[in-house]
């Protein structure tokens, strides 16, 4: 049997563990990539603490893959050996339950999340239900593509469904792995965008991203900005900050939305006065592979791209380290 390297968590709050598994097979309705790179996530550390419900260890994380196919099982017909694929975090759907029968594939009651219900990127090799690829274009980098498999698409996904247009004002609240994407897509799709941080010095990134106002959170609220600006139609809440997320309603239009895709583990006080004039507080979720394939491809189009640190795969501990300490800027990679 093949042998591959992998990185694995074999007990409830321990470190990665540099391991040699059998290289998987593809079982029917299977794929098998050949992993080139894999975005490290904040959610990773529900793998790593043995949080998610129903998980079982020891457990390959890893849910911003790219790679190629390399062995196909029965019955797969839409992909061939040596496509280039991407797997998110909406690892399958049972194509069955209500939700799956109405298209709302990511919140299908069976769904499988990559590297939580089965093995996820942190290896040279990953079997994955042929319905949770994503085809990569043809120009772009495995390590750009990578971190567009949650981080990218979480961005991209909520921003293009939550009904703005073209010249309404997007405020994007933190400027990190989540909003220098959010950044970026606000303003290629025609938003006027708005960068929302800490300190007069991450003006000029924010800039450069494509913003076309900057609120600096140290000289006034977030409200306050937006106010002087008019208000925001839309303001996208990336820095899990329970704080920072309650202070950004103030800053709303009267029917503004609030565009929530960062978890704060805190609780939000929001004042329910605020929600009278219509304004709405939103959730989005990632998406499916469909939608992993959009933001790939609008990415390229547009010419989106994160930014990214590079770690071999041996570096797992210390690059996860690195992320939850906020010390990337702003995704890192594992290449294999």
């Amino acid at each position: 049997m093949a042998k591959m390297k992998a990185v694995q968590v074999s007990k409830a709050g321990g470190p990665f563990e540099v391991v040699e598994r059998d290289v998987p097979q593809p079982g029917p309705g299977q794929i098998r990539v050949k992993v080139a790179a894999c975005g490290i996530c904040h959610s990773d550390a529900l793998t790593r603490g043995g949080h998610y419900p129903g998980l079982t260890l020891p457990r390959i994380p890893g849910h911003e893959v790219a790679g190629r196919i390399d062995a196909l099982g029965a019955g797969v017909t839409q992909w061939k050996e040596g496509d280039r694929v991407g797997i998110g975090w909406h690892g399958g759907h049972c194509f069955t339950c209500n939700a799956c029968r109405r298209g709302l594939f990511i919140n299908c009651e069976k769904g499988l999340v990559t590297g939580i219900n089965f093995d996820g990127g942190y290896a040279e090799y990953l079997v994955a239900p042929q319905e949770a690829a994503a085809r990569i274009p043809a120009d772009m980098k495995d390590t750009d593509a990578a971190p567009l498999m949650c981080a990218g698409i979480t961005t991209y996904n909520s921003l293009r469904n939550i009904g703005a247009r073209p010249g309404d004002t997007v405020a994007v609240q933190g400027i990190g792995g989540l909003g220098h994407l959010g950044i970026q897509f606000a303003a290629r799709m025609g938003f006027r965008t708005v960068a929302i941080s800490r300190g007069r010095d991450k003006e000029e990134l924010a800039r450069q991203l494509g913003a076309h106002e900057y609120v600096d959170t140290e000289k006034e609220t977030l409200g306050e900005g937006l106010k002087k600006l008019g208000g925001a139609d839309v303001i996208l809440a990336t820095a899990p900050n329970a704080e920072a997320i309650a202070a950004a309603v103030d800053g709303l239009k009267a029917r503004g939305k609030l565009l929530i895709v960062a978890a704060a583990h805190d609780a939000s006080q929001i004042t329910t006065m605020y929600l009278i004039s219509g304004r709405t507080i939103q959730g989005w979720p990632s998406g499916s592979a469909i939608d992993s394939e959009d933001t790939m491809a609008f990415s390229a189009l547009t010419r989106v791209r994160p930014t990214t640190e590079l770690f071999k795969l041996e570096q797992a501990e210390e690059a996860f380290n690195k992320v939850m300490q906020n010390k990337v800027r702003f995704r890192a990679v594992l290449t294999m």
